[in-house]
């Protein structure tokens, strides 16, 4: 069982790999109860996690058996709960491309007015281009928009587009995988089918490699730019409890009134 479990995480991209989930993960779980691990969104104690990756960056013990959380998920929950005031405030929130261990958790919270979107994703409410969003200036208090950047060949005019529907004293969490051995972002328009981007993104669908100047193409279309080292603030045996990138950075975006 366990290696075809780890051939179908292998081999199935992401989107099919989430209209499969449903039929997939109540069986999944219970070949690894365990209580070595544990998944704080949806609270299962594991042996041990799933493997997850796209090619080199395939490896072991990252996603949660039961609700299919990363590392990235984890963290952003504990800082949301922790942190903010997402679970306590009356809130606006838009969720761009929303992410399965998220969704239904976030529905179910009657505080938020929450809103999903995504051009592809079977997941989202509303059908729409994050370069060019269906929504008026300053509507929303919080954004959540994780790892989508990387994906978007405009990825200024997308956080354009984020900055210009926050609302002022709101926050945008803005995570992109970041290669902190770059000084700039790597990008060569010229590189563009499949196997090409897998070869120098890393990943069939990226379209670029962000480097240590993410942040200051953030500021560049007027964000704020606050890089949390909230991972610093947990234990050595909660990052590992909970199953947490030790270097992971959280970027926040915020604008003046």
């Amino acid at each position: 069982m366990s290696k075809i479990i780890k051939f179908i995480l292998k081999y199935l991209d992401r989107p099919t790999l989430l209209k499969v989930s449903k039929i997939i993960m109540p069986v999944i779980k219970y070949f690894y109860i365990g209580k070595k691990f544990k998944c704080p969104i949806c609270n299962f104690t594991a042996r041990k996690f799933l493997p997850y990756g796209y090619g080199k960056n395939f490896r072991n013990n990252r996603l949660c058996p039961a609700c299919f959380s990363l590392e990235r998920h984890r963290l952003i929950w504990l800082y949301l709960k922790n942190k903010t005031r997402f679970f306590n405030e009356n809130l606006k929130v838009l969720h761009v491309a929303p992410e399965q261990p998220f969704i239904n958790r976030f529905k179910k919270l009657t505080n938020l007015h929450y809103i999903t979107c995504d051009l592809f994703s079977p997941l989202a409410e509303i059908k729409a281009d994050i370069r060019s969003l269906p929504f008026s200036n300053n509507e929303f208090d919080i954004i959540i928009c994780n790892h989508v950047l990387e994906h978007i060949d405009d990825d200024i005019k997308a956080m354009s587009e984020l900055f210009r529907v926050l609302k002022p004293k709101g926050f945008a969490i803005l995570q992109v995988p970041i290669n902190y051995s770059y000084e700039k972002t790597y990008e060569n328009k010229s590189i563009t089918t499949a196997k090409e981007r897998e070869v120098f993104y890393g990943q069939y669908d990226h379209v670029r490699i962000y480097g240590k100047d993410y942040p200051l193409r953030l500021k560049s279309v007027g964000f704020i730019v606050d890089e949390v080292n909230y991972i610093s603030e947990l234990s050595e045996e909660d990052v590992r409890f909970f199953v947490l990138d030790a270097s992971e950075i959280i970027y926040i975006g915020s604008k003046n009134e």
